[in-house]
């Protein structure tokens, strides 16, 4: 069954140019009432995938929202969590998980650690997860040929758990990787490689919507990359000068680095409207809504967005949330900060659930969306 609706332009109270589509008129389409959500991401969307490796398994992690840990790089919820809760569906558990775990409306593939190309054997040995995208795409193939089998056997009795064959294709299917790519090329520090690597990894990712396309889903929620040269662990670094780093004291080097990715898988998405005629393709510009929050940190209640609640980091010393280390002789544990509320940075790397939410709830109604739809309307294909 399709999950996608085409509206005629004519039914639209206002139209300008984004895509030849900038306001809609939401009262013409009715809500999607998404069954499930099929996440494919890194750290940014990991809900337990990677936990045992990437995240303390005591506190401070995850004590905000959960009080426990909760295999995520947060103080509590991401913003998965939050747009799973906009869509009234439960969070997302992991594939990876088997225990106690229910799949019923959809399930996350993302890991911490991932990338979007396939990952060489180094990388591999040096703790970086076998995940990337192409195996979190198996990954899924595997997973609706086994459910849909096993559900159509199971008895009614045993049925609560397994997702419904038939609304695999009513989902709403979303994608949030590349930051770890773009992290590998700012450590090789080799502008040529990394721009040579960009249109790959853009093609890879363009090559997993094929592919859960060709499995039936409609619908799709893609992330672009946030503004890498404003995480806290790419400025605690004393030889930074000056004209190295733009208004918000971010990086330009990095944010360099994420939008010509950005750019570029802008571009394919709009390829990809017309390659796969009957999928709703939303690009979601992560990069301006973080940057928005950055560079209004103190208005919206935040301390300095460079200050980090929970980890140590100093030029290539880096202690992470939860973590022990000896520096000068002296040990450090890295715990919380008093109140993870008022910071954008957990760990440096991750966001805290308080800029999650933020973030979430600046995405979900279509300010940051091409075409601008909320994501409760994102199933509609816009012509």
């Amino acid at each position: 069954m399709e999950n996608v609706k085409v509206f005629p332009v004519v039914v639209f109270s206002v139209l300008l140019c984004v895509l030849g589509v900038q306001s809609v008129d939401l009262k013409e389409l009715p809500s999607c009432n998404f069954r499930a959500v099929y996440n494919f991401g890194d750290s940014n969307s990991d809900t337990g995938g990677g936990s045992a490796a990437f995240w303390p398994q005591g506190p401070p992690s995850g004590n905000t929202f959960f009080g426990r840990p909760a295999g995520r790089g947060c103080d509590g919820r991401l913003m998965i969590d939050f747009i799973a809760e906009h869509l009234g569906l439960p969070y997302l558990s992991a594939y990876l998980d088997s225990i106690g775990t229910s799949f019923r409306h959809g399930a996350n593939f993302a890991m911490g650690g991932v990338t979007i190309r396939p990952q060489n054997e180094s990388m591999s040995l040096n703790g970086v997860p076998p995940f990337s995208l192409d195996i979190q795409m198996v990954q899924f193939n595997q997973f609706k040929a086994r459910t849909s089998y096993l559900y159509n056997q199971a008895k009614n009795s045993h049925r609560s758990n397994l997702p419904r064959p038939q609304d695999f294709s009513k989902a709403l299917y979303m994608l949030d990787i590349g930051h770890n790519d773009i992290s590998a090329g700012l450590r090789k520090k080799n502008d040529t490689d990394f721009h040579l690597s960009v249109p790959d990894m853009v093609e890879q990712l363009a090559k997993a919507v094929q592919n859960l396309y060709d499995q039936g889903a409609r619908t799709f929620w893609i992330h672009n990359t946030g503004p890498m040269g404003c995480l806290p662990v790419y400025l605690r670094y004393h030889d930074i000068k000056p004209d190295e780093l733009d208004k918000q004291g971010c990086r330009k080097a990095q944010n360099d680095y994420a939008t010509e990715f950005n750019r570029k898988l802008k571009d394919r998405v709009i390829k990809l409207r017309k390659e796969l005629p009957q999928a709703a393709l939303t690009y979601v510009d992560m990069y301006a809504a973080k940057y928005k929050l950055i560079g209004n940190a103190k208005q919206q209640g935040f301390v300095d967005a460079t200050e980090v609640c929970c980890g140590f980091h100093q030029d290539d010393i880096h202690v992470y949330c939860g973590q022990k280390a000896k520096i000068n002789g002296t040990v450090i544990y890295t715990g919380s900060c008093e109140d993870p509320s008022k910071y954008i940075s957990w760990d440096g790397v991750h966001y805290s659930e308080a800029a999650n939410h933020w973030v979430a709830n600046h995405i979900i109604n279509g300010s940051f969306s091409d075409p601008p739809l909320p994501i409760t309307h994102a199933c509609h294909k816009l012509t």
